[in-house]
């Protein structure tokens, strides 16, 4: 067993705040809602079981080495270390993409990529998510992030 740590009185499971899992699936609900608004036509971060667009990539793909095109894209990346070149890629696309990502503020790629930048809109989520196929919610807090293209465009 893993050992905790002690913030006060609180013990938490240092799990939290590792990498160990990476494959969050989105939630129906918050992907249908997102879905109605953004019409997306790519997953580029995506399995045979858990796609939310006739086209997707997975692991094996390489979504990050994929030309994306102008589609508009859903992205819920791997939660892991690799999590900064999918938020690059995002806000390097030609056309619209929304991410769901952990709300990591204090992250470089926060600060690189989302915070204060033209044609990006953050939208912080109440709560913690229970992912797809999680017993508990998150242990993280959550935020859509959406990077409109060159135009501003936004359904």
């Amino acid at each position: 067993m893993r050992p905790v740590c002690a913030i006060g009185d609180t013990m938490i499971n240092d799990a939290i705040f590792s990498s160990a899992r990476t494959d969050w699936g989105t939630p129906k609900k918050l992907f249908d809602e997102l879905d109605n608004e953004f019409h997306f036509t790519l997953d580029p971060c995506a399995n045979e079981q858990n796609h939310k667009c006739a086209k997707y990539f997975t692991e094996s793909d390489n979504g990050l080495l994929q030309d994306w095109g102008h589609e508009t894209v859903f992205c819920n990346p791997p939660y892991g270390r690799q999590i900064e070149h999918w938020v690059a890629k995002c806000y390097e696309h030609a056309g619209i993409a929304v991410m769901l990502i952990p709300a990591r503020t204090d992250t470089k790629w926060f600060h690189d990529y989302i915070y204060k930048k033209d044609r990006v809109e953050v939208r912080f989520i109440r709560g913690r998510l229970k992912f797809g196929g999680a017993k508990n919610s998150a242990p993280f807090p959550s935020m859509v992030v959406i990077f409109v293209d060159a135009s501003g465009k936004v359904f």
